[in-house]
Order: structure tokens, then sequence, then C-alpha cells
């Protein structure tokens, strides 16, 4: 038999066997973390691999092929039985940062989620009646409490009003602003949700400016719904407009058709923080007469990864008819969640809830903070630390081009640290630090890092400003 290009029979029989590489002194902590079949799994994988890339190229042999392949079953094993997810110090002054967990959740969450987490729980039973109960019970009360209308949850918002469409507009028309047709992050757009509804759009106006006659003339006997989303992740300026929500309800319950609209970032308070505007509640929306409203459960609100849905009574039992409903219901976990960080509106203890409080630290605050870290960073020989001006976001596709004002430590890059090599630094630390880069700048912002983590963020910061080791 011929062999294959690049095959040489000397780097073939110097790879390892695998009782070879189990009997290693490599192999032991592995077979403390996994049973030995997997291991074995796992070596004989390497060493395929290996084999593989010497049968495309021999003269890429390892000089020590045992040492090569216990490297890679080392890498196989951390990947196999350490959790991917782990907790990072957030120093990027993102407050809902979509790629970090958006909401970090409050303590009363945080506690009701471990107590329900470990056991059983009452998820779909009565305990008073001994029978099969609901589970839309454990927040459905609260939300109907907090908003003035009946709600229910799924699993984000995206699902929200791809149900409520389905139910309402499914083989009908909806008409849409074409200035809302927005895409909403990682290559979701509004439209390819919307048409996966089975509901068709309509789109009126231009992409500024829509007025109430673009809705009325698009009326017709297909038309199921009339559909309004609210820019919490985009801003137009300049030349634009769009009826106000009054004159959408009007002319919605003149035609007896349901008025939808996506808030999108679910904020239940009257105050946010000095100087952030333009997010309505959602109880101003349902009071002003929308059918039905969606939002997200871990943006403003604060709570776990959730989509709700609000409204008319008929409106929203039909919709939880809809069998899809049971595809993008929540589990026990995310209802304990939000529940406990509902509660803790009801009680009027908003400080109880992460984002907000974030929010609402006043920057002389934080300046002390950044000033003192600062001084401990100088102290243990980080050089180029000041405190400079700066802002946070709110991040989470909240409020678009409103920032809360922060004081930033900036850490300067130098030779044999750069801002970039410092960066990749932090994140390699354990744990990691996200932060940002400006001007060849490493800036460090406490306005999301809380004061727990601030000896964590100390050391992070002094592994990562070490100067490198080169080469003799």
């Amino acid at each position: 038999m011929s062999k294959r290009k690049g095959e040489s029979s000397e780097p073939l029989r110097a790879l390892p066997g695998v009782d070879q590489v189990l009997n290693s002194p490599a192999a032991a902590p592995w077979l403390d973390r996994l049973p030995r079949e997997r291991v074995a799994d796992l070596v004989r994988e390497a060493i395929a691999e290996l084999r593989e890339s010497l049968l495309a190229d021999a003269s890429r042999a390892p000089e020590d092929p045992l040492g090569t392949v216990a490297a890679k079953v080392g890498r196989l094993v951390q990947s196999l039985s350490a959790s991917s997810l782990q907790p990072v110090i957030n120093a990027s002054g993102v407050i809902l940062h979509t790629n970090l967990g958006r909401a970090p959740l409050g303590q009363p969450a945080a506690e009701a989620v471990r107590s329900i987490a470990a056991g059983y729980c009452n998820l779909e039973y009565d305990v008073e009646q001994g029978r099969r109960g609901r589970r839309d019970v454990h927040c459905g009360s609260l939300l109907e409490r907090l908003l003035g209308a009946p709600a229910l949850v799924v699993n984000n918002n995206a699902a929200a009003i791809f149900l409520v469409l389905h139910e309402l507009a499914r083989d009908g028309e909806v008409i849409v602003s074409r200035g809302e047709l927005v895409e909403i992050g990682d290559g979701f757009r509004i439209p390819d949700i919307l048409e996966a509804s089975q509901a068709r759009l309509r789109e009126v106006g231009s992409t500024n400016r829509t007025n109430l006659d673009d809705y009325r003339d698009a009326l017709g006997e297909r038309t199921r719904a009339l559909l309004r989303i609210h820019p919490s992740n985009f801003k137009q300026v300049g030349f634009t407009g769009r009826p106000t929500i009054e004159q959408l309800v009007g002319l919605a319950k003149s035609v007896s058709l349901p008025l939808i609209e996506d808030l999108g970032s679910g904020c239940l308070t009257d105050r946010l923080a000095p100087g952030i505007e333009g997010e309505p509640p959602v109880s101003q929306s349902i009071r002003a007469g929308v059918s039905l409203v969606t939002f997200s459960g871990d943006k403003l609100l604060g709570g776990p990864q959730a989509g709700i849905i609000a409204g008319d009574p008929d409106l929203v039992a039909r919709v939880r008819r809809n069998p899809l409903f049971r595809a993008l219901r929540v589990g026990k976990l995310t209802l304990a969640a939000l529940e406990a960080t509902l509660r803790s509106y009801l009680a009027g203890r908003e400080d109880e809830i992460p984002a907000l409080r974030l929010m609402r630290v006043p920057a002389d605050v934080l300046s002390s903070r950044a000033h003192k870290l600062a001084q401990r960073l100088v102290e243990h020989g980080v050089s180029g630390c000041s405190v400079v001006a700066g802002e946070s976001l709110l991040g989470g596709g909240s409020t678009p081009m409103q920032r809360v004002p922060s004081p930033l430590v900036a850490i300067e890059g130098r030779p044999g640290a750069t801002a970039a090599q410092v960066e990749s630094g932090l994140r390699s630390y354990d744990p990691p630090v996200v932060a940002r880069i400006e001007k060849n700048r490493v800036l460090l912002d406490l306005r999301t890092v809380p004061e727990s983590q601030e000896d964590d963020l100390v050391a992070a910061v002094i592994h990562s400003t070490r100067p490198r080791k080169t080469g003799a």
C-alpha cells in the first residue's frame, strides 16, 4: 500500500501508546478528575490528532511526542471537568453588558435561586389544594400589581413578541414603521423575528418619519394588528417623527385592532438615575391603552433573562393558550429569581436591584474609590496610574446615547507592558477582568466593580503590568 503524501514511518513509530500515556506521571491529576475510560478516550483523540498532523507533514514531528500528547490531553481534561461559565470582574463600566450576562441578580434573587435549585418545589403544584397548579401564579400576581394588568413570562423578549404575533397576527398583516425595523444584536433583526411568527409585515412611512396617516392608509381586511417598537437600542436625530402612543391607541381602537408595543428594556420605575431620560415605564404604556406590551426581564428591570407579555386580560389569556407558549415558558430558577426581583420593587427596595443601584451611585463616591485604587496600584509598583473623567454606559440595548458620569482609573501603556498587553493580561487572570482601552490607556470603571472585588482587581492589574520576559 502506498504511503499518504508526506508520510514517514519514523515519526509515526514514535507516537506513544494509550497505556504509556495513562501510566505516565502526567495522567495522575486527570484520573482524579475523570473516570479512566473517559481519559483513555481523550488520549486516543490526542494521539489520533497528532498522527493526522504527521501524515500531513512529517517535518512537524515534535521532539517529545509523549509530552505533546500529554499537553493536549491536559487541555481536554480541563475543558471537560471545569465549568466554561465563570465569574468575571466587569471593569468596563457597561452596566447591562450583554456579553457578561446583562443584569447581575440582587441578593434576594440569588438566595431565592439557591433555595429552589437544590431540591423539589411547588413549581406546578397547589400545596393548599393538593393538586396540580400553574407556574404562572408565582410571578403573575406580582406583575399585575406592579403593572395594573395580567402578564405572562416566557424565556426572552424575542420569544415574547414572536408568541404575541404568532397568536394575534398569524397569516395576516402587521403594520409597522420602517424606522423601527432594526437589528437587535448578533445578527438578529426585528423583521426576521416577526416574519418567523408567520405574520406578514406591512411597512409604512420612511426610515426617519412616519405619521398617523401612513398607518391609517395601510389598513386593510388582512390587517391583524398595529406594532410599535420602542427605540431602546437605537436613536434617530434630526428630521424625524412618529405618532405618539396616544395617537396609535386611538387609531387601533377606532378600527377594533390590537396595538402591540415592544418596549424592550422593561423599565418598571419612574426614576432610573439622574440625567437618564427617554425610557418610559411599562405601566405608562398600559395606562395609555396599549393592548399588549412585551419587554425583557434582564435589562432595566434588573432580573433574570426572561420575556414578559402584559396587557389586556382577554389577549393575555389567548396568548397563553397558544401551543407555543409551552415551548417558550421558563423554569423554576428563572421564576425564583424574577419573583424575588419583583418583590423588591413591590416593597419599595429598589436598592436591592444591582442594575438600578449601579446607575445611581454618585460620581463623587466613585471618585473617592478611584483615587484610593490608583494609590494602591502605585504603592504596588504600577506606574502610569491616574484618575480621569469618563462615562459609564447602561448597555444591553437600553437608553441609547445616554451615559452616566464616572471617574475612571487609567493605566498608561508603556514599553514592556503596552495597553493591549495589560488588557490581555487582565483577561487571562483568575478571575478574568474585562476593561476598556482608549488612546493606549487601559480604563477601569469602578461603577461596575463591587468593593468586594477590588482586592482581586488590584492583584490582576499587578499581574498584567509586570514587564514580560524576553527571550535570550
